[in-house]
């Protein structure tokens, strides 16, 4: 269970956003202390700090997090084993850091110095001279090198794709390391700024590739201090830390002592917060937002109720259907399982009607799909594959709207006709195919996500009217891990959130590799040219109307797609903290979200 706090609306966020993104061109081969997706960075080379943190915020203390589920690896980098998340974003550090203050810019970190070519066809970063590992040795090119190789070739497959982009990788200096791409990518030197950097002497007779609980050496913040393998893990901020008076680091990084205690579930974890042994909870569900949280050390003013705003797209969150089970394989299979999701009465028994829908996978946003029929630059990027998208992509597709009642009649009468069609017929209650087989597959859960089950129970409930055979399998975090990373599963739970940049993620997300490769974020299966085309532009773009639409045609092909059943976004976060956990009051564009909590919190003095 990751946990979350209080929100404060600027609109000077919003300007930022559009003057970052409608910038066009690229800065000349020369060497900069950062570097934007497009235009130039905000802050100058001389900034003393990042504008959202409290340069002078107190240091020390210690917080306590509650995690759901387990853990049996401390190599966080790899496809097998599950290492504790905050050792994994706390423990090591990259050539560069990202300001969540702006769409999609970097300042160096463990580089001093970013250069790119005019076309962004190579990226060179120059170490810094101080940057030095945990145990005190330097950061050397060499450590540099071998990083993104094995990230790149036997890490997670997340890594793999950039690093298939890369011509030649080569030592340009005793401090610079340069990386040739096989062909322009705006992208990529940003994307080649951000893997992790380990010590390759840590792997000296050791498989990279598999898990274990010797920890990779880092040059981050924290250390591992303490370990209780699978139940809890203590970080202690390293007092010998290189990058402490960093200006990028100034103002983070504040509390001495992170612990992660591990639970079976998100309720357990819950009581652990109102008994004061954890530190703050993020709340996903917003009817217990305003109901659960009475409690005395709430009513005492020890626990502070905060809500984070954020301008950052919706995201896609709902239960993903797997095309490469021959049920979901069907488009208007997908429609009738979204017809049959009665959103506004589930999202009034479960939140009091108060969370909106996500209508599309970049919704609340400027990068969201317009209503109604394609135009201009986006019609033109979908044209050439009109005769291959999905109903709705080109002409509009909105999700369908019940009147609130549990019957649901409507979108029940829209789902057994689009069956029907489909080959499938009601026979005394139970609903087959042309052969007599029956729509039957397994709904899987993984174990503490009680909200997660109580949407899909009363989902099932609407499903099994419709005749489908569907049975609830629950497995435990690993298990899950290991099934969903095969793609074992007919229809699971899926969130994947979206940032105001994308970019070569989205190939991770919806990449056709992904069919049949494990371990990449294609859950649903899709194998889309139209997609991957759109992406292409996307990385290629050099203009705000191209990269915007390309990005709103993608949104298209997505939510027309019909691959998620989409539930509801939090314009905010919803954390409920001890009184001494305290943030800063100007907030980041991007909220509660990477690189907040706790990177830029501190424990107030009582």
């Amino acid at each position: 269970m990751k946990m979350l706090s209080k929100y404060f609306i600027r609109s000077r966020a919003i300007a930022t956003v559009v003057a970052v993104t409608t910038s066009v061109g690229f800065a000349s081969a020369e060497p900069r202390h950062g570097i934007a997706m497009y235009g130039d960075p905000a802050l100058p080379p001389d900034f003393v700090s990042l504008p959202h943190v409290n340069a002078d915020a107190p240091k020390g203390g210690s917080v306590t997090f509650a995690e759901v589920g387990s853990f049996d690896s401390l190599h966080p980098f790899i496809l097998n084993g599950s290492a504790p998340y905050g050792w994994r974003v706390y423990g090591f550090e990259s050539l560069m850091g990202r300001s969540w203050d702006e769409p999609f810019t970097l300042y160096g970190l463990l580089a001093e110095s970013v250069e790119t070519g005019p076309n962004r066809d190579w990226v060179e970063f120059t170490l810094r001279q101080e940057a030095t590992f945990s145990d005190g040795s330097p950061v050397t090119v060499e450590d540099v090198l071998w990083s993104y190789e094995m990230l790149g070739t036997q890490g997670h497959p997340r890594y793999h794709s950039s690093w298939a982009k890369v011509a030649k990788a080569e030592a340009v200096g005793e401090r610079a390391v340069r990386f040739t791409f096989t062909r322009p990518d705006n992208e990529l030197p940003l994307i080649l700024g951000l893997p992790p950097i380990l010590k390759k002497a840590a792997f000296d007779g050791r498989a990279f590739d598999r898990p274990s609980m010797e920890a990779p050496i880092g040059s981050g913040p924290y250390v591992i201090e303490d370990l209780n393998a699978g139940r809890s893990i203590t970080l202690k901020k390293n007092p010998d830390w290189w990058g402490s008076d960093l200006p990028f680091n100034r103002g983070q990084h504040n509390i001495d002592e992170i612990t992660y205690e591990y639970f079976a579930d998100g309720d357990i974890a819950f009581e652990a917060f109102r008994g004061g042994e954890i530190s703050y909870v993020r709340e996903t569900n917003a009817a217990k937002w305003d109901s659960n949280y009475d409690f005395p050390a709430v009513a005492t003013g020890k626990v502070i109720k905060s809500e984070i705003p954020h301008q950052r797209p919706s995201g896609i969150a709902g239960f993903v259907m797997n095309t490469r089970n021959p049920l979901f394989a069907d488009w208007r299979v997908r429609e009738a399982m979204i017809q049959a999701f009665n959103f506004e009465f589930i999202n009034r028994t479960l939140n009091g009607g108060s969370q909106p829908r996500i209508t599309s996978y970049f919704a609340n946003s400027q990068l969201a799909m317009s209503d109604g029929p394609a135009d201009g630059r986006v019609a033109e990027l979908l044209a050439p594959f009109a005769q291959d998208l999905p109903p709705g992509t080109i002409e509009g597709y909105a999700l369908p709207v019940s009147d609130g009642q549990k019957a649901n009649r409507k979108g029940r009468r829209a789902a057994l006709k689009l069956l029907e069609e489909a080959g499938w017929s009601a026979e005394s209650g139970t609903l087959k195919n042309a052969d007599g087989a029956p729509f039957a597959f397994e709904f899987l859960l993984q174990a503490g996500s009680a909200q997660e089950a109580n949407i899909a129970e009363l989902y099932i409930e609407a499903l099994t009217a419709l005749g489908m055979d569907v049975q609830i399998t629950t497995v435990d975090s690993a298990q899950y891990k290991e099934r969903t990373q095969i793609y074992d599963f007919a229809m699971t739970p899926y969130s994947r959130p979206m940032s105001l940049s994308p970019g070569t993620e989205q190939r991770l997300y919806w990449g056709s590799d992904g069919v049949e490769k494990p371990g990449t974020r294609n859950w649903m299966g899709m194998d889309s040219p139209a997609a991957e085309a759109m992406i292409d532009t996307m990385l290629t773009s050099n203009s705000q109307e191209d990269f915007i639409a390309s990005v709103k045609a993608l949104d298209r092909i997505l939510t027309a797609g019909r691959y998620v059943v989409p539930i509801w976004y939090q314009p905010k976060s919803y954390l409920a903290h001890q009184a001494d956990l305290q943030y800063p009051e100007r907030l980041p564009i991007y909220g509660d979200w990477l690189g907040f909590m706790p990177d830029i919190w501190w424990i107030a003095s009582q």
